[in-house]
């Protein structure tokens, strides 16, 4: 008989402690880090509406609490694997802004030496296995380093990114099924941003995307995804339960995307209202630098982060202009790479 697992997290006090009272230094550091794939991601979009961006290019912005609460609670040997929309995940695992510029415009100083472009880029040295064009790809490579963390008993966790229009694939339910039959050290992150392309999740998709892991014995939950201290908490807890040996988990963050689907995307499928009510009273990065104020940090303190950011940034896009483009011979190198088994 399949054993039961139907066993919860157990709630942390410390992640509790953390969510309801953080520091300052802890607030300063998240506040960074969303800042950061904030001005990185509207750089990238006025690059693309200058023609330095080629091909799809699908921005974070609105989302940066997910990635960032959940990094913050990681361990180095953890791997991390996403889709499309992928940019912030990049940095939030300590890849440079300058290799990412750079390949999203092309160059050859690029992650992926300019052929990879916005949607494939990866860092072996970071525990970064990609961003993926196909939908639900992520998964199925993440169930996959999930089985490697395992066999080679290195207390790692993969954590898959995926979104919700990605939920609906059936190669989603085959992992669920496969890591669970296994006990596979996985954490699968449903960044729920409410809309599959242009359509809204509400027309696509029956019940809550969580609780699909149900019928194989997966726990789950659904967590604000606005609010980067709850997805800590959150993070840090299911984390815990998969690293104790539990097996895999699934995490439905709830978030909104302020821009289109992609750049190509004018998003007139929702109203300005709805957009607005996100920015104005949801924002993740107005919520911590408010909660600073409050804890008695200084404006001026905040625009030292600030400027410190939109340096960075510069710097970025300054060495992505200024990069060559690969050479015409290099299209056939690179293609096979031969690994150490």
């Amino acid at each position: 008989m399949a054993k039961s697992k139907t066993k919860k997290p157990a709630k942390s006090k410390a992640a509790s402690n953390s969510a309801s009272n953080p520091s300052i230094d802890e607030m300063k550091e998240l506040y960074r880090e969303m800042l950061l794939i904030r001005r990185f991601e509207e750089k990238a979009g006025q690059l693309y509406g200058m023609g330095l961006i080629g091909g799809f290019c699908h921005l974070y912005i609105g989302q940066e609490a997910v990635v960032t609460g959940i990094n913050s609670v990681q361990q180095k040997q953890d791997t991390v694997v996403t889709s499309y929309r992928d940019h912030a995940h990049m940095l939030a695992c300590g890849m440079d802004p300058k290799g990412i510029m750079a390949e999203l415009t092309g160059r050859v100083t690029g992650y992926s030496r300019g052929k990879g472009g916005s949607m494939h880029m990866f860092s072996k040295e970071e525990n970064f296995f990609g961003g993926h064009g196909i939908v639900g790809a992520s998964s199925s490579i993440g169930t996959g380093l999930g089985f490697a963390h395992k066999y080679k008993k290195d207390n790692g966790v993969a954590i898959a990114y995926g979104g919700d229009g990605a939920s609906n694939q059936g190669q989603v339910a085959e992992c669920y099924n496969m890591a669970a039959l296994w006990d596979l050290p996985i954490l699968y992150v449903i960044e729920n941003n409410q809309y599959g392309m242009g359509t809204s999740v509400s027309r696509s998709s029956a019940g809550s995307l969580y609780k699909r892991g149900e019928g194989y014995g997966i726990p789950g939950e659904q967590v604000d995804g606005m609010d980067v201290f709850t997805v800590q908490a959150a993070a840090r807890q299911a984390l815990d339960y998969v690293r104790s040996g539990n097996g895999p988990y699934i995490l439905e963050v709830m978030t909104y995307r302020y821009r289109g689907h992609s750049m190509s995307d004018p998003a007139k499928y929702r109203s300005k209202d709805e957009v607005n009510t996100f920015k104005n009273d949801r924002d993740p990065i107005a919520m911590i630098k408010g909660m600073m104020v409050d804890g008695g940090m200084a404006e001026d303190d905040i625009k030292v982060i600030d400027k410190e950011i939109k340096e960075i940034v510069a710097e970025a896009a300054t060495f992505a202009q200024e990069s060559p483009e690969p050479d015409a011979h290099e299209l056939w190198t690179d293609v096979l790479v031969e690994v150490d088994a």
